[in-house]
């Protein structure tokens, strides 16, 4: 397996190859709706291609000082778990319950942990910013973020992004969508109303 760091050439390539970027008029877990949606799900299916993407990300964010990688589920729990694998820390994800973000499972932050909030695709940051109030109210230090993917536009937190690729996608909110005022029909590929 190559283990050289991945160029964001190299990753929209690897995208486009396993068919993860979509056109459509898509619902995006943060509520606004585009006609791109890109579901990294499709690369994380191959294991070689998630290590290179982790060790890549591991690599950018080598002087953080990381203790402990947590995600958001359902997007960032395989490559959350790949990059802490790549650091080799430990790593733990968050979930919604009663559509409410929270660490179930017993997951803790020791008070002054150094933590990295990793997610696949981050367009707004809603659920990212839920972490890092996880986080932060847990007494741990937030880091950093990191993502496969950075669709550009005003982020919900404050943290340093660090992403493999830019895309610049346009979205909309659902009001002034011009898919949907066209009557194109609207699908909705996130995991934001997935519970456990």
């Amino acid at each position: 397996m190559d283990t050289a760091e991945m160029t964001a050439d190299e990753v929209r390539d690897a995208l486009e190859n396993a068919g993860a970027i979509l056109h459509g008029h898509f619902a995006l877990t943060s509520g606004r709706h585009s006609e791109t949606y890109v579901q990294c799900a499709r690369v994380l299916e191959d294991p070689a291609l998630t290590t290179r993407l982790a060790q890549t990300i591991a690599a950018r964010v080598e002087g953080m000082q990381v203790d402990l990688v947590a995600a958001p589920a359902v997007g960032g729990i395989i490559i959350g778990f790949a990059v802490a694998q790549a650091l080799d820390v430990r790593f733990i994800f968050s979930e919604r319950e009663h559509g409410k973000m929270t660490f179930r499972r017993s997951f803790q932050i020791e008070p002054g942990a150094r933590v990295l909030v990793v997610e696949d695709v981050v367009t707004t940051g809603g659920s990212v910013a839920e972490v890092l109030s996880l986080v932060h109210d847990a007494g741990g230090v937030a880091v950093g973020v990191a993502s496969i993917i950075d669709r550009g536009g005003p982020k919900a937190f404050d943290s340093e992004l660090t992403a493999l690729l830019r895309l610049e996608v346009e979205s909309w909110e659902p009001e002034e969508c011009v898919l949907c005022a066209s009557s194109t029909p609207l699908t909705s590929p996130g995991s934001r109303r997935i519970s456990g």
